[in-house]
């Protein structure tokens, strides 16, 4: 019997939901692409999982919400990034405001994300984004990616 080929792209069989939820941070790599999977108050979400900044595992970041979006921080740099969309939200002051105040502002989706889904029987799957064209996290991703991850933490490690 010849097994069939899954579609590129997915959907992806990632786990059971009760075993995500327990994990609560989950680690996958689909069509050479590694993904984090996360759940978060009675969520899923999925995303590129190394920061698009300089490569931070984000599977270690804390989840706060900043601005009404809930946002994983990267734990190398702060940058913080909407699990929802992947957009990176920073907050700053527009000087030419009198008196200046510190408000939120969009960098724009810096992170791709992936689709989550599951069924009944309570198998979770992620669909690979079909966003097309090039995402800043995109740069992490594959055996290039690998090689730019180990150069940025070569870069971090003599900082400190």
């Amino acid at each position: 019997m010849e097994e069939k080929e899954q579609p590129t792209g997915g959907p992806y069989f990632v786990g059971k939901r009760d075993e995500l939820i327990q994990a609560r941070r989950s680690f996958r790599t689909l069509e050479g692409r590694d993904i984090l999977i996360i759940h978060h108050r009675g969520v899923f979400y999925a995303m590129d999982s190394y920061c698009y900044h300089a490569g931070g595992e984000l599977q270690n970041g804390d989840i706060e919400e900043f601005d009404g979006k809930l946002c994983i921080i990267c734990p190398n740099h702060k940058y913080k990034i909407c699990l929802a969309q992947g957009e990176s939200i920073y907050k700053a002051t527009n000087p030419r405001e009198k008196p200046p105040v510190p408000r939120w502002y969009s960098k724009g989706v810096k992170q791709r994300v992936h689709t989550v889904t599951e069924d009944n029987d309570g198998d979770v799957y992620v669909k690979l984004s079909d966003v097309v064209g090039w995402i800043e996290s995109d740069y992490y991703q594959g055996e290039k990616g690998k090689i730019e991850r180990e150069k940025a933490a070569a870069a971090e490690k003599e900082k400190s």
